[in-house]
């Protein structure tokens, strides 16, 4: 075998080719063997040779030659002027009285600074375009199930006509499916501008390491780099369904009479709060912007109204609203059975559900009037959020105390329960005996839809996608802020994706990521944290069991 040409051959000199590479000049970037140096040195006397061992090769900084004196190399930096300069270039007349740096410490300044842009592209940007594209094949999902939906809803209606109508349903069924085959290209299209973005993104963090990672200061003063352009994200393609009016079956006009189709549509909306804005970052001193005493006996549960108002309720047979910068009590809404409650949310337009676990029920509010939406037989509801869709998830447990699971109602019609990972085995904690105050549940949806569940029978945050598959359990990470076990109670999350959970042991928040990752604790002085919401402005707000106040707290930049 020719070590000379095999795969696994060390480095050797570039002179001779045979001996192994010992030394390395850091000014020509040639490997030599011991012998060979001063070869090197004598082939080409014009220029300075810097020789170093090979393991140090590449250490030495190549300073940029002058481009006014010959020979000369740019050591300093005339900050005035911001440009290299020499020696001679500092003597002259031309930088009298500038302020000079060494180069060396502009080159660090500007290493950091682009390797700041390449911590923003690689951790903020770019997972970022992520969620974005996530959302889009969300969407797409969703709209393959609504326009299954929409067909099945046009072949009903059809099934009650005779013979003849078959053909004008099949026409309308083809521009349904005409309509959702433009709007998935549509859809396709922009996924793929994305993608494109995505890449484009990943290239320039390549670049980034390469010239961060240079020797060559004269290339790493040409590196420009992109990172505006992907600042600004691409807008949201919002796809409207077309809508199947039926008529009743009465003769005449069939096409008239059989219903109608409208047209389908998409509008464009900017990436805002509420979907992953890209450029809020946790804060180093979160603190606390207000506090609210709500005078309950104990209080748990914090919803957000709008930016000025929150829904809290506690040991009571009352809702309170509050405003937040006057801290007055504005309502109270009593339960309609009379009975405690044991959670609280708002629904995309505003309404407040409650749930009423002894009636086995879940309430919604509209114009003060209260409106029974689901009633549960053999099942006790213990947790309620809105989803994005506007569905209602629920987590509930059975009365003989031997099962537990999320459900998701469109309306008071069942559309999902999750139960059980891939093993058959439960997700959640199953309630012992008759004092189910001793177990707690409480349930939020994320940003990227999954569903999150935060557990206190096993210590721990439960989190599955939409489709109900495990991503993953949160247990915690020691030691806490008093290092006590964890004590998961209320949960939320942000326009970051990120999951808050109120720890009660510890008198903290912990904040993950969505996948699950360790950030940070928020303490802010806070005692038995409870309930938790965040409010469009990402604002968070703390139910403090004992003390019967909610703090607002700032917590990203």
């Amino acid at each position: 075998m020719d070590l000379r040409t095999s795969a696994q051959d060390v480095m050797r000199c570039n002179l001779c080719e045979t001996a192994v590479a010992q030394m390395h000049c850091d000014t020509c970037l040639v490997n030599l063997c011991t012998a060979c140096v001063g070869t090197h040195f004598s082939a080409d006397l014009s220029k300075p040779h810097t020789i170093v061992d090979f393991k140090d090769r590449r250490s030495t900084p190549l300073y940029p030659g002058c481009k006014f004196h010959n020979k000369q190399q740019c050591t300093m930096y005339c900050n005035q002027c911001d440009i290299p300069v020499c020696p001679k270039c500092i003597a002259s007349d031309q930088h009298l009285g500038h302020k000079v740096s060494e180069i060396l410490q502009v080159v660090d300044e500007k290493k950091e600074n682009i390797t700041k842009e390449q911590t923003e592209l690689n951790e903020i940007i770019y997972p970022t375009y992520q969620d974005i594209a996530s959302d889009v094949q969300n969407r797409m999902s969703q709209l393959e199930k609504e326009y299954g939906d929409l067909s099945t809803a046009i072949t009903k209606h059809g099934e009650d006509w005779h013979r003849e109508i078959d053909n004008l349903v099949k026409k309308l069924k083809a521009e349904v499916d005409v309509m959702k085959n433009t709007q998935f290209q549509t859809l396709q299209k922009h996924l793929d501008e994305i993608n494109k973005t995505m890449s484009d993104i990943k290239d320039e963090i390549d670049s980034i390491y390469l010239a961060r990672d240079s020797n060559n200061i004269s290339e790493l003063f040409c590196i420009t780099t992109k990172v505006d352009r992907f600042r600004n994200l691409p807008q949201r393609i919002l796809p409207s369904l077309p809508k199947f009016t039926p008529s009743r079956i009465i003769g005449g006009e069939l096409r008239k009479m059989f219903g109608t189709l409208s047209s389908s549509s998409h509008s464009l909306d900017k990436h805002e709060a509420g979907f992953s804005t890209p450029l809020k970052q946790l804060l180093d001193e979160p603190k606390t912007v207000t506090s609210i005493d709500t005078r309950y006996t104990s209080l748990y549960n914090v919803v957000c109204l709008n930016d000025e108002k929150i829904w809290t309720s506690g040991i009571d047979r009352t809702v309170n609203l509050y405003s937040i910068n006057q801290g007055t009590k504005l309502k109270s809404i009593r339960t309609k059975s009379g009975n405690l409650l044991s959670d609280i949310a708002v629904t995309k337009s505003g309404d407040l559900v409650y749930i009423d676990s002894n009636d086995g029920t879940v309430n919604i509010v509209k114009n003060e009037k209260i409106e029974e939406v689901i009633r549960l037989l053999n099942w006790k509801p213990h947790g309620v959020c809105s989803t994005s869709s506007g569905d209602l998830l629920v987590i509930m447990y059975s009365d003989d105390f031997k099962e537990t699971k999320v459900v998701c109602f469109s309306g008071s019609t069942e559309k999902q329960t999750i139960q059980f990972d891939d093993k058959g085995k439960p997700l959640y904690s199953l309630p012992i005996d008759l004092f189910i105050g001793d177990k707690f549940w409480y349930v939020t949806e994320n940003r990227n839809l999954d569903i999150c569940v935060s557990d206190w029978g096993v210590k721990a945050v439960v989190v599955v996608n939409q489709a109900g598959k495990l991503r993953f359990k949160y247990t915690g990470l020691t030691p806490a802020t008093k290092n006590k076990p964890f004590d998961p109670r209320g949960i939320t999350t942000d326009s970051q994706s990120h999951i808050l959970i109120a720890d009660r042991n510890n008198d903290c928040v912990h904040i993950i990521e969505r996948d699950g990752q360790f950030l940070r604790y928020l303490d802010c002085g806070l005692s038995l944290p409870w309930g938790l919401c965040t409010d469009v402005n990402d604002n968070l707000f703390v139910a403090e069991i004992q003390i019967r106040q909610v703090k607002k707290i700032k917590y990203l930049k």
